[in-house]
């Protein structure tokens, strides 16, 4: 990483930076199992491994903030950015996990684009923390970045609502009507998750840049 950075500064930002990009893949295997009519054994291992390298990644960030005086950023800020980037992953796991065991099936085009949204809002994040090293300098594009992770998740609410809406609608089968309640929700709160951490980002803007 190269800005100058101090060593303890490069490893906190080393884990933020490995956690973004195990959430970009994590979306990738999210929208290929909403796009896959079939056994998601092979997807949810994928996932699975990438969650297990998250949380260890976020136990190194801890650590680090035990062993580390002077942080980068506030330690709160840190420790709760952590902490949501790992929440963001914990979420696309949950959902495929669900998909798994209610052995759903086909899903919606509504519930394929929103797994599109967040593997938009999952490259605007991983984007954004390449910025944070260099915030002064790079404050617009962190704030682009921010804005349009909260822009997916005011679209994902709205697709989302009518999901839902065209559910109760249109399904007959109340088992298949409580499967895919639970799965919409799961991908609507991955959205939610997101549009946290841009928040959490735009308050560090706030503090430094």
């Amino acid at each position: 990483m190269g800005f100058g950075l101090k060593p303890r500064e490069e490893k906190f930002y080393g884990y933020l930076l490995e956690n973004t990009q195990l959430i970009r893949d994590a979306a990738e295997v999210l929208q290929e199992a909403l796009n896959r009519d079939g056994d998601l054994f092979e997807l949810m291992a994928q996932i699975d491994e990438l969650e297990k390298k998250a949380d260890a990644n976020t136990a190194k960030i801890v650590g680090l903030l035990h062993k580390t005086f002077i942080t980068p950023l506030d330690r709160e800020d840190i420790y709760s950015i952590a902490h949501k980037l790992d929440d963001v992953i914990d979420c696309m796991q949950g959902t495929i996990e669900r998909m798994e065991l209610y052995n759903a099936g086909a899903a919606s085009e509504g519930a394929k684009e929103l797994a599109e949204l967040v593997g938009k809002s999952a490259k605007q994040i991983d984007k954004a923390f390449s910025h944070l090293p260099e915030i002064r300098k790079q404050k617009d594009k962190l704030e682009e970045r921010c804005a349009r992770i909260i822009e997916y998740e005011s679209q994902g609410d709205k697709l989302y609502r009518q999901e839902m809406a065209k559910l109760f609608r249109e399904c007959n089968d109340p088992i298949e009507i409580i499967k895919w309640k639970e799965i919409l929700l799961h991908l609507e709160e991955t959205l939610d998750i997101c549009e946290d951490i841009a928040n959490l980002l735009k308050g560090v803007i706030v503090k430094y840049a």
